[in-house]
């Protein structure tokens, strides 16, 4: 029944803030709708996953987690120390890839994943 995710939506108290830390800090392109579509990649996955309230994964105060897949973390990590965005959790490798934290202005926490 499912074909993919449709969106990712929230509210903020700084839009503007935030509109600009994404562009920057992440490269997406925020068009003037205060979104960018994503478009697939064949080396691309998307997951779904739940977690229980207590689960230590992510902060337990935050009811969602980002996660966007990145070409290169390498690059990625050193666009990172370009900008001044303090990675919140240092590189971590798995057999699932390798995986870094950083925080957005509103304290979110979004993992980037290298497959």
């Amino acid at each position: 029944m499912i074909k993919g995710v449709g969106g990712i939506f929230w509210r903020t108290k700084n839009l503007d803030e935030i509109k600009k830390w994404y562009s920057e800090v992440l490269k997406l392109d925020i068009e003037d709708w205060n979104g960018t579509m994503i478009k697939p990649d064949p080396q691309n996955e998307t997951i779904f996953s739940l977690f229980t309230e207590e689960d230590p994964y992510f902060p337990t105060e935050q009811q969602v987690m980002l996660n966007f897949q990145v070409h290169d973390l390498e690059e990625t990590i050193e666009h990172l120390n370009q900008t001044g965005v303090p990675l919140a959790k240092d590189k971590e490798v798995s057999e699932f890839g390798q995986f870094v934290w950083i925080k957005d202005p509103e304290g979110r926490l979004i993992e980037l994943w290298e497959k």
